[in-house]
């Protein structure tokens, strides 16, 4: 039992958890809702009790098949005349949620497993040995249970040299190799060549020290295709304490790596975009110092064709003049080069500074478009933050609030940026007196690749990355409504982020 002892208080600590995948498992869910049982009654009057039994019985404080709360349990299901199998669902629900909550913590082992196994099936023996007098029945429903486990665990084990012994039918299955093909053939039959020597050296070095490896591994089907699984390594020992083969127990994740990699195109996407609208906005920022730049050397041109010589005093002013603008340009540029460099951490920064970065990026563009931009910092406090990334969501905003100003034939536009505490959260509200987003659009605008600028480059992918940004890097919420001129965005941020 010493590897569910290990386990044991993660058990204790997280009993709501693991009942909840009980009452959430399909078949669980089917045969409560057949009988009418209420989820409320069976969590407060039976499974609290009877996952608290299963822990003692864990750890010796009570012994297999001695449980009142099941005996309460079967008397009030056999007064619903319920049939062996359902009640045998019931049973194998909380069996199934024990082992995925194993997975999700990513704490399975085969010996896990084993154990896991042999504590349920022994009790559900008592149980069901109450309910049926067929034993056969009873040995039946273990076999379907055992079954269960081999066509959806993907197991493994092979002996000290690598070669495999035992494969589950989920094993054969997602690698399309049938098990007379699997067992008696070195584990690298199914190796993928993307995944690198030292991968595969650091887990034979951690199973053969007789610790648990466990990693992301890719791997080969037999019609050259692949799959990707989240392994657990680990080394079985004889009496005597000497490691004598090893298992592994695997999670299918290839859905989440093909997700990852497509968000990894995503991603790369929007920088490309983010890349040519902040060049964008750079010569836009320059359109102005340069214009100037041009006139004061028009000015010493027209000076000297007038008086036939350039003042000192003309030519200093002209010289300081110039120089400013030169200045100005300068931080410009340092300002976008900051910007785009990565926020490996997050920077301790006032709500102020961070606002008036993103004013600054786009100030002039606004002005030369004749948008009005009104800024309200009721709190001005300092907070931990990926200053770059909030800067660029802002940015976002604000700039599809431009473009949808720009499509409007309208005298006065406008665009409010509201920055203020609420409770434990410090918002900022950016709205626009464009109008409003389509009521038959707006639950859509956060999708990867929707957008609204038809013919006008719209990637679709700005308001995607903003949330995307606000939710996983800083914790927090972006959301949208229609105000009554216009459309409201909400940057809400924790202001404890621990």
């Amino acid at each position: 039992m010493k590897s569910i002892l290990e386990h044991i208080k993660l058990f204790e600590e997280n009993k709501a958890t693991i009942i909840h995948l009980w009452i959430s498992n399909d078949n669980t869910k089917i045969v409560l809702r057949k009988y009418n049982i209420d989820n409320k009654l069976f969590l407060k009057d039976y499974a609290f009790g009877i996952l608290d039994y299963y822990i003692d019985v864990v750890k010796d404080q009570a012994q297999i098949g001695n449980c009142p709360v099941i005996t309460k349990l079967l008397k009030f299901l056999q007064n619903k005349n319920i049939k062996s199998e359902e009640l045998f669902a019931i049973c194998m629900g909380l069996k199934y949620a024990l082992i995925k909550f194993s997975f999700t913590q990513n704490i399975a082992s085969q010996e896990l497993l084993e154990q896991l196994n042999y504590t349920l099936d022994e009790n559900f023996k008592g149980v069901l040995k109450q309910f049926s007098t067929s034993y056969t029945d009873v040995q039946n429903k273990l076999h379907i249970s055992d079954d269960i486990i081999d066509n959806n665990v993907i197991m493994s084990s092979t002996d000290l040299k690598g070669i495999i012994t035992y494969v589950s039918q989920a094993f054969s299955n997602i690698s399309g190799y049938t098990k007379k093909e699997l067992i008696g053939q070195p584990h690298s039959i199914v190796r993928h060549p993307d995944m690198s020597k030292e991968a595969f050296k650091d887990l034979w070095q951690t199973i053969k020290s007789g610790k648990t490896w466990k990693g992301e591994v890719k791997n080969r089907k037999k019609d050259g295709g692949y799959y990707w699984v989240f392994a657990t390594v680990s080394p079985n020992y004889d009496q005597d304490g000497n490691i004598i083969s090893y298992s592994a127990v695997r999670q299918d994740i290839t859905s989440k790596k093909e997700v990852e990699k497509q968000q990894n195109i995503i991603i790369e996407q929007s920088k490309s975009t983010a890349l040519e609208e902040m060049i964008t906005m750079l010569a836009h920022q320059w359109r102005q110092p340069l214009q100037a730049t041009a006139m004061l050397i028009q000015q010493l041109t027209i000076e000297k064709m007038i008086d036939g010589q350039i003042s000192d005093e003309t030519l200093q002013k002209v010289t300081d003049d110039t120089q400013k603008q030169l200045n100005y340009m300068s931080k410009t540029i340092d300002e976008f080069r900051d910007f785009f460099k990565p926020d490996k951490s997050k920077e301790n920064i006032k709500i102020s500074d961070l606002i008036e970065k993103a004013r600054d990026l786009i100030a002039y563009t606004l002005r030369v478009d004749g948008i009005k931009l009104n800024i309200t910092i009721k709190d001005n406090i300092t907070m931990d933050l990926h200053t770059n990334d909030v800067v660029q969501v802002i940015l976002n905003i604000v700039r599809n609030a431009r473009d949808a100003l720009m499509s409007k034939k309208q005298d006065h536009k406008e665009i409010n940026l509201i920055a203020y505490k609420e409770n434990d959260d410090f918002v900022i509200k950016i709205s626009d007196n464009a109008g409003g987003i389509p009521e038959d659009i707006i639950s859509k605008i956060f999708d990867a690749y929707f957008s609204t600028k038809k013919g006008k480059n719209g990637t679709g992918l700005g308001l995607y990355m903003s949330r995307n940004i606000i939710e996983n890097h800083e914790r927090g919420f972006l959301t949208v409504s229609n105000i009554e001129n216009g459309a409201e965005f909400k940057i809400i941020l924790p202001i404890n982020q621990e």
